[in-house]
């Protein structure tokens, strides 16, 4: 199939200047003897015909709009454009046309300005351009149709424009438009709306200057009020002259920035409202204008910046206490849109920007806003205030750390911040949330400087969690005294809930980035005990939060923290929390067996430990998983080793070797075992180079005490593995190694039914009459052959020891020389 690349649709201008779409096809470049030259074709997808065929002549002007469009006219009334799926394949063909007419791909449209294949149709540049009809009311409707036909082609929109310059057009135009106006003309207001429609398309920023001059810009609006296509006018300049007010929060003395900011506001609501939406082929005309009100903000932006007078009684009268709560208003409106202002500026600018606002006094500003009742003044306060944080949050913490120095903890401006995210008043927390952002980004270690004399991350952190971390972690505590949250288990509370997630997830943060800034918080003021009486929510959300708390923090594998959690029984919540689910399917569930899966894979001991002493009579029915069974082996093995660390010592030395695996072991075992005698060999029995052993008596005295010792033990256990011994596909973790003189070796699952050295297997067990052969791990029981699954998320050293003290058989006489397989 063809590339989608070169996929495009073809249009051609019509008589009513509407362009038609003429199919979707496949565009490609090649040579054609009749024409006689490289050539555009594009053949339909459809069917393969021919949609275009179209010479790449060397004066045609090609323009490439909005990366995907290439636009040019084949005759004077002829204008065809493709329009591509992807960028890409625009760039392809586009470069194709620049090379057959010699020009740099860079550019946006292939021919100068001035190119002689016009001269047939107009004057040459040099003499007085196109000439247009007088500005007569009888002449509107030829004007608007040389204005209509102007605009498809680059060449003659720059010649429109230049000629509608040199003869003060525009201004003519809006004479008769005053004119149409008094004598309530519709036809020519209809006319005249059509022709300032199209300059604007033209996208001249010399005109655009014309047109939007004190004088002229209100008229230019009234033009656009007579839409041909709507059945009465707006009324725009009614809505601008008395709607709209302009409020001179500070008296602003320099009449040009005065009208800047006035003209800026007039031609944002031409964009905005006035001028229609532009189509596809229509938009990128428009680029000046929207450049035009760019450079106005950032004008209006740096003449303010300028302007220290002004600065300085707006920042004075924002503090002054006398000022009534309409001004302030007014006041902290004007901040909030100087700064998003701003957003328009370069990066440099904006250094300077803030840098100017800050050393104005805006953080002390906001501090006392942020103080005040009125709840919209605090509002744009803290938009404000996100303005800062997200640009600079270095400079936000070095004066929070330098007021606090000064000033209370009550008073400072980051407890102020968690003050209103506490107290936030809407049911979705829309502000808290808000807050909690700017929060998280001022405690993120990520964006902090580190600098040779000192760093900002030790030097914040500590009086974040000196002053501000009890200011936050206070509605926790109060809602956790008991063992149920104290309001987050009523169904209607749900604001108290949301409110508890968000402190939770920012704590959640702070453990994962503040190690032991946190780690010490968390331990001395027992806030994990805390957190967890969130599991007892109703609220799902919340009890998830608590989870992914403590789940975070076992996560980290902390000594310290595990202590902590043993030491005070904290997977007690979590266990009831498990239970009071039930057998329920959802997220609570998943949540929690993946946290005790997380401490079973990765073997956390000391958890492992603690969760199987304390809580294995409430988990051991849990058989739809194998977590709590796989914890339950876990323990088993780390007690074996505990008990015999002679064994566990030997088992390591085994290892070693049975993992070494260069050339030259793998040739002495080969030669070993060709050359021992088969005789020699019980059935079942495997081989292991001599010089590879230890003496029989150090290898077999450890086990045979090991086997005493788990005998007397039997009585006392319980079975571990549901299914009355069977298998069933996972090793039970609580096999049993017996010696017997029997020739065959007996695997028994459940301790029930443990067998004595010396006795063979009870035909009725089960797991008895297990013969193993060295080539296969596999038990053979009444029901036939079982295979020793290995699950591949257990620990391969764990399921080794447990082969190799399954695995091993001892021949008839005890004495007898052993023989293990490496």
């Amino acid at each position: 199939m063809t590339d989608t690349r070169r996929r495009v649709k073809v249009y051609t201008l019509n008589e009513d200047r509407q362009w038609d779409d003429r199919g979707t096809g496949h565009v490609s470049s090649s040579y054609v003897e009749r024409l006689k030259g490289m050539s555009l074709l594009v053949r339909a997808e459809s069917d393969g015909s021919l949609l275009l065929e179209s010479k790449i002549n060397p004066n045609t002007a090609y323009q490439k709009q909005q990366d995907t469009l290439i636009v040019w006219s084949e005759a004077e009334n002829y204008d065809l454009a493709l329009s591509f799926q992807e960028k890409a394949g625009c760039d392809e063909i586009w470069e194709k046309i620049c090379q057959v007419q010699g020009k740099d791909p860079s550019v946006d449209i292939t021919q100068e300005l001035v190119d002689e294949s016009e001269e047939d149709h107009f004057d040459d540049m040099s003499s007085p351009g196109l000439e247009l009809p007088p500005c007569e009311l009888s002449r509107l409707e030829e004007v608007a149709e040389l204005v209509a036909s102007s605009l498809p082609s680059p060449l003659r929109r720059e010649k429109l424009a230049l000629a509608l310059e040199n003869e003060g057009y525009i201004r003519k135009l809006l004479e008769l438009f005053r004119v149409c106006e008094d004598l309530e003309n519709r036809e020519g207001l209809h006319h005249l709306y059509d022709i300032i429609k199209g300059i604007f398309l033209l996208n001249r920023t010399a005109l655009f200057e014309v047109m939007f001059s004190e004088e002229c810009i209100m008229d230019v609006i009234g033009c656009l009020e007579f839409d041909p296509s709507l059945p009465q006018p707006r009324r725009h300049r009614e809505f601008l002259t008395t709607t709209a007010r302009f409020k001179e929060v500070i008296p602003i003395s320099d009449p040009e920035l005065r009208q800047k900011i006035h003209q800026t506001y007039r031609v944002q609501y031409i964009q905005d409202m006035v001028l229609p939406t532009p189509s596809v082929f229509e938009e990128n005309m428009l680029s000046t204008l929207h450049s035009f009100i760019f450079f106005n903000k950032v004008e209006i932006v740096g003449m303010l910046q300028d302007d220290e007078k002004f600065l300085t009684e707006l920042f004075a009268q924002l503090t002054d206490e006398a000022t009534d709560d309409d001004k302030r208003h007014e006041l902290v409106n004007f901040l909030k849109e100087f700064c998003a202002f701003s957003q328009t500026l370069q990066p440099q600018n904006r250094d300077a920007f803030f840098k100017t606002l800050s050393n104005m006094g805006i953080l002390p500003a906001l501090e006392v806003i942020l103080g005040m009742d009125d709840v919209q003044v605090r509002g744009a306060a803290t938009d404000i205030f996100s303005y800062l944080v997200e640009y600079n949050p270095s400079m936000v913490r070095e004066f929070v750390m330098q007021e606090s120095q000064q000033n209370d903890d009550d008073i400072l401006l980051i407890n102020l911040i968690i003050e209103h995210m506490i107290c936030d008043t809407d049911p979705e927390l829309g502000g808290a949330v808000q807050l909690m952002g700017l929060l998280r980004t001022l405690v993120d270690p990520e964006n902090m400087l580190a600098t040779a004399n000192k760093t900002e991350k030790t030097e914040f952190l500590s009086f974040f969690y000196k002053h501000c971390m009890h200011v936050l972690s206070a509605p926790l505590l109060a809602n956790t005294t008991e063992e149920k949250p104290s309001k987050g288990n009523n169904e209607d509370d749900f604001q108290t809930c949301q409110l508890l997630a968000l402190i939770v997830e920012l704590l959640t943060f702070c453990v994962e980035h503040h190690t032991y800034h946190i780690k010490n918080y968390i331990i001395n003021k027992d806030i994990l005990r805390r957190v967890l009486v969130l599991t007892a929510s109703q609220h799902a959300f919340l009890a998830l939060c608590a989870l992914r708390f403590m789940r975070k923090i076992i996560g980290l594998k902390d000594e310290f923290y595990n202590r902590y959690i043993m030491r005070n029984f904290l997977f007690e919540p979590v266990v009831k929390a498990f239970l009071n689910n039930g057998s329920r399917y959802n997220l609570i569930n998943s949540a929690i067996i993946e946290m005790f899966e997380y401490v079973r894979v990765e073997d956390v001991k000391s958890l492992t430990a603690h969760i199987i002493e304390n809580y294995w009579k409430a988990l051991e029915d849990v058989d739809y998983v194998q977590t709590f069974k796989g914890l339950k082996l876990r323990y088993e093995q780390q007690r074996e080793r505990q008990d015999n660390p002679k064994l566990d010592s030997m088992r390591s030395i085994l290892r070693n070797h049975r993992f070494r695996r260069d050339a030259r072991t793998l040739e002495d075992e080969e030669e070993m075992w060709f050359n021992t005698d088969e005789e020699d060999l019980e059935d079942g029995e495997a081989v292991v180079p001599s010089d590879k052993m230890k003496n029989d008596e150090d290898l077999m005295d450890p086990i045979s005490k090991f086997m005493e010792r788990k005998k007397l033990k039997d009585s006392d256990e319980k079975e571990v593995l549901s299914g009355k011994g069977s298998l069933s596909g996972r090793q039970s973790p609580s096999f049993k190694l017996s010696f017997s003189s029997s020739p065959k070796a007996s695997l028994s699952s459940p301790p029930s039914a443990s067998l004595h050295p010396g006795s063979p297997g009870s035909p009725s067990s089960p797991g008895s009459g297990a013969r193993n052969s060295p080539p296969t791990a596999a038990v053979t029981t009444k029901g036939g052959l079982v295979g020793l699954v290995d699950y591949p998320d257990d620990d391969d050293e764990e399921d080794e020891d447990e082969e190799d003290a399954d695995s091993k058989e001892e021949s008839p006489p005890l004495s007898k020389k052993s023989k293990l397989s490496s």
